[in-house]
């Protein structure tokens, strides 16, 4: 790869595949990308001072490998990947999509990023249709043109536990949340609406940072019947919100962001509050499901060796890079940035590579509020004794209709 200015070069050394006879059964058959190749952006931090994120890069070259073989490329031309790294820095990023756009690419696929925005800008204004891993700005969120979103929005802090008290049979909600503005807003001014709209009680437990002791305020709680428990906070407070809970006696179903379940947590909180806890998650990572047996299969096949760790920060990437090339599969014509947005605003929903079963379509009607949003709900996972995902499952998922 050749790079300059703000690490931005053309892929022309894509790994050939390392064993094209190996997992057919999982890749699907020979379907060959002929005729002229297509530049596709591919954007991401890649190498930063506080994380290294250059495994996206190199699962961009494996996924444009396998969809050049497997999936006829880009409407049936080779996909030729141009990579940018941003290195996290705002005016690189800018620098990244001005770049790609003035190279002539006819799209772009954006896995996760900090600088969402700056990239995002520049490509907007050129109407680069842009795939996006997620986003949470408002901006990006309202472009009903030429932007793409894999994730929904309100999915962590509303769909999830909304989806998973129904799915339990529960009536009532009880959040446990962290006092900040930034969690306070989606806890205090939207859920209210959002709960009652979905037939479901709702009790706000607020509880300031660095409380060690949460034990009165767990009281509270059950006092008040809660049904689901669910915790937003840092592994600080979450740790704080589950051992209270164990000693008051909860012992109905609780329920997490994310963020909540670190190392820390799985040495501080006891096996028998972990195992069953519910949190939602952005990637099946391990296990068997098929979106998982495919992602290994295709890095067995056309990668130099990516795995561990290096397989998990690259999932993001090949969600967004084979969801590009699906939803516009079909397309007909010249292969330009105005044929692509239209063709992948008229497609049906399918399914998103990698994403553990997840459906997408991109008309603008996964959430009216938010056009380019794609996806409805998201994935969850059971956690066992020791706080690891045992199984994951797709919660708040309803079609996509016309």
């Amino acid at each position: 790869m050749v790079v300059f200015g703000a690490a931005c070069g053309s892929d022309d050394d894509t790994p050939a595949p390392a064993n094209t006879t190996a997992n057919a059964d999982v890749l699907g058959p020979v379907k060959a990308a002929s005729g002229e190749p297509v530049k596709i952006g591919v954007i991401s931090d890649g190498a930063t001072p506080a994380f290294d994120a250059s495994s996206q890069l190199d699962v961009a070259d494996a996924t444009a490998a396998y969809l050049n073989e497997r999936h006829s490329g880009f409407g049936g031309r080779p996909i030729k990947i141009v990579k940018c790294e941003t290195q996290a820095d705002p005016s690189k990023a800018a620098d990244c999509a001005n770049q790609l756009v003035a190279g002539d690419v006819v799209a772009v696929a954006v896995a996760e990023s900090g600088v969402v925005d700056d990239v995002w800008k520049p490509l907007a204004a050129a109407n680069i249709p842009t795939m996006l891993y997620g986003a949470g700005s408002t901006d990006v969120l309202a472009d009903s043109e030429s932007s793409f979103t894999l994730g929904d929005p309100t999915y962590a802090v509303l769909q999830m536990p909304i989806s998973l008290a129904k799915k339990l049979g529960v009536k009532k909600v009880t959040s446990v949340v962290i006092d900040v503005p930034a969690a306070l807003h989606t806890a205090q001014d939207i859920a209210p609406a959002a709960f009652t709209k979905a037939g479901l009680e709702y009790q706000l437990v607020t509880v300031p940072p660095g409380t060690a002791d949460m034990t009165p305020q767990m009281q509270n709680a059950i006092d008040g019947k809660p049904g689901l428990v669910f915790v937003i906070g840092n592994d600080t407070f979450c740790i704080s919100a589950f051992n209270g809970l164990k000693a008051v006696g909860y012992d109905g179903t609780i329920s997490a962001i994310s963020q909540c379940i670190t190392d820390a947590t799985r040495k501080a909180v006891p096996a028998d509050v972990l195992n069953g806890m519910v949190v939602s998650a952005t990637v099946p990572n391990g296990g068997t499901d098929p979106s998982t047996v495919l992602y290994d299969a295709v890095l067995k096949t056309y990668s130099h060796g990516i795995t561990g760790t290096d397989a998990v920060i690259g999932r993001s990437m090949f969600m967004t890079l084979a969801g590009l090339a699906t939803a516009v599969e079909g397309i007909k014509g010249d292969i330009t940035p105005a044929t692509v947005n239209a063709t992948i605003q008229a497609m049906p929903e399918k399914e998103l590579p990698g994403s553990g079963g997840q459906k997408f379509r991109c008309n603008g009607k996964a959430d009216p509020a938010n056009p380019a949003v794609c996806v409805r709900g998201g994935l969850s996972t059971a956690l066992d004794d020791k706080g690891q995902p045992s199984r994951f499952d797709v919660l708040g998922s309803t079609p996509i209709g016309d």
